[in-house]
């Protein structure tokens, strides 16, 4: 088996191309730059297709009865690319079966051994639609636009943190004899002690196996499972996920419990942006240097 590879944290599949926004293949360059240093084959661009933007982008879609959500979202993730080919090492989404079959092998163990738990909770639902905002989440829902909600209580998946220590700390960062990034132990910290980790998607990780019907798993911690999943497809045991900082204070204590599973530790290489045009200038696509 391989020791360190490296892959791109999923890159959120929105309404943008590597030619529009460059930076957004800052991941994905660097880890296929690493793993070339390393002398490995090339690993799948990983992708985030479990988002509210995607589930709206359907629904909203003129042809919707005629193209299913994930055809239409494999259809947009190859034209990220145009005009060149998909990358050598293919594509792979937080959706697709092998994350969601880790998924809940994954989530299985952490709920025999206690990591995780299954608690009702109080929690505000459309009450057209059924989806789940927090219980003190006010204004207009977030999928269908209705303004009317209810607080209800209903089963979800859990991660209560109080008895785990840090979510995120030194030896979760890949950068030997690098400076800790302080900044981002201390957003950790403070994320709130019972994280919920289930919720109301069109597509995803389904929880309904573990009885929360209507439900999958948190994206956040999704991501990390599909990393997971192409490090094991992979042979690797040391995978690393390339990511921005901002990214990593967004996704690091909802992943906490899903960055081990046997012999496999993921750990983060942080990185920076890579400036692109601001909307409507002109001048070079590549840099921020304008015409004169």
């Amino acid at each position: 088996m391989n020791s360190v590879v490296y892959f791109n944290g999923p890159v959120q599949n929105g309404d943008f191309t590597f030619a529009e926004r460059p930076g957004k293949a800052a991941g994905i360059r660097l880890a296929e730059a690493l793993n070339a240093l390393l002398g490995l084959d090339a690993v799948p661009h990983l992708w985030n297709t479990v988002t509210l933007a995607g589930d709206l982008r359907h629904r909203r879609a003129a042809t919707r009865s005629t193209v299913g959500r994930q055809q239409r979202e494999q259809e947009a993730l190859v034209a990220k690319y145009a005009p060149g080919p998909t990358p050598q090492g293919g594509l792979r989404t937080d959706a697709d079966l092998q994350v969601a079959c880790l998924a809940l092998e994954m989530t299985r163990g952490l709920l025999a051994d206690g990591t995780l738990t299954v608690r009702d909770l109080p929690v505000r639902l459309c009450t057209r639609c059924g989806y789940m905002a927090g219980a003190g989440t006010a204004g207009d829902c977030r999928s269908c636009g209705h303004g009317g909600g209810r607080v209800a209580r209903r089963p979800l998946l859990v991660f209560d943190r109080t008895a785990h220590g840090p979510v995120l700390g030194r030896d979760d960062v890949h950068a030997a004899g690098a400076r800790p990034p302080s900044h981002l132990f201390t957003i950790a910290h403070h994320a709130p002690q019972l994280l919920v980790l289930s919720r109301t998607r069109d597509r995803g990780v389904d929880l309904a196996p573990l009885g929360l019907k209507g439900m999958v798993l948190d994206p956040r911690a999704g991501l990390h499972v599909a990393v997971l999943a192409a490090a094991r497809e992979f042979g690797a045991v040391r995978p690393v996920m390339t990511v921005t900082e901002n990214a990593a204070a967004n996704v690091a204590a909802h992943g906490a419990p899903f960055r081990r599973h046997g012999p496999m530790r993921l750990r983060y290489a942080l990185h920076g942006k890579i400036p692109t045009r601001p909307r409507g200038a002109t001048g070079c696509t590549r840099c921020t240097v304008p015409r004169r």
